[in-house]
């Protein structure tokens, strides 16, 4: 089985999205991965879709998914159709699961986290022959085909352990929430996302969402990782580092700084431009192949270094 089946836009016309969870604001890394997947779309006249990925209640915060879309209409990204919500498609993901179960491509786990980093931190395959019911435990997908490779637009050749590619992964949790893994895929396909474009943090569950996309016999996406925005110690943006949120009164500064840090390289009076100018020269200008490709960037003092 082929390892990843590029998309092709003679085929299937392009495709992207931008998918935020609402655990927070938005802030300069998330503003990096939006405006990549927007200008790689809107470049090649596609079309560019939003989804609130709300499938983990505990690590939400309230009017966060708002306050998102707020941004994201303040900076000027305009996106095609209904924004998806993952909270309002609980029933697609079970029809997915229960079609893995009947095709013998999911089974049962009753192991515990604390089992499996007892073991070694990669779960052995124990339940595989069980036959348990779903009662209590989590759904893993059996790997008839694992990826153990594949080719990043931006990255290049990407391996990685055949000890991780040919785990059993969960794509629904002890507690009943579903695995990001599952969500993600199912999404993408029912959207007919043809390219992901995202942060280079995703690099390595990219095997496993692969090997998910190749059992359910859809159509795999290319993939684009755009390196991270990281702080002087190498931890990267994030919510969870209480990076800042976006400034709603300093749109444009951070647009351009957004272009500069992808590599490319905006002319300095841009930064005096409207916002809509700004997103404009971006589309007209954009190119990935000056993107920098690497999977970190270190910011210094809100500068690219």
């Amino acid at each position: 089985m082929p390892v990843n089946t590029p998309s092709s836009p003679l085929v299937r016309p392009y495709v992207g999205r931008f998918a935020p969870s609402p655990s927070g604001p938005l802030h300069f890394g998330s503003l990096i991965a939006a405006l990549g997947s927007f200008l790689q779309a809107r470049s090649r006249q596609g079309r560019w879709l939003v989804r609130i990925e709300d499938i983990d209640p505990p690590r939400e915060m309230t009017g966060a998914a708002d306050l998102i879309l707020n941004t994201l209409e303040a900076y000027g990204f305009e996106w095609d159709g209904e924004v998806m919500f993952q909270s309002a498609r609980h029933s697609r993901y079970d029809e997915i699961i229960d079609q893995l179960y009947r095709a013998g491509d999911l089974y049962w786990c009753r192991c515990t986290r604390r089992e499996i980093m007892a073991a070694g931190g990669l779960y052995s395959g124990h339940c595989r022959t069980l036959g348990l019911t779903a009662e209590g435990c989590a759904a893993r997908l059996r790997q008839h085909y694992p990826v153990y490779h594949f080719d990043d637009r931006l990255q290049g050749h990407i391996a990685v352990p055949a000890a991780l590619a040919e785990e059993d992964f969960i794509i629904r949790r002890r507690d009943g929430l579903y695995a990001y893994n599952l969500a993600v895929v199912v999404d993408d396909m029912d959207s007919g996302i043809t390219e992901i474009v995202r942060g280079a943090d995703l690099l390595e569950p990219t095997v496993r969402q692969i090997a998910l996309y190749q059992t359910l016999g859809a159509p795999v996406p290319d993939w684009v990782h755009l390196p991270l925005a990281v702080l002087a110690d190498g931890n990267k943006l994030s919510k969870q580092n209480h990076a800042p949120a976006l400034a709603l009164d300093e749109v444009r500064p951070a647009l351009w700084q957004a272009l500069h840090f992808l590599g490319q390289c905006p002319p300095p009076e841009l930064m005096a431009s409207r916002i809509d100018e700004i997103i404009g020269w971006g589309i007209a200008n954009w190119q990935l192949a000056r993107v920098p490709a690497s999977q970190k960037i270190p910011l210094i003092a809100g500068r690219t270094e």
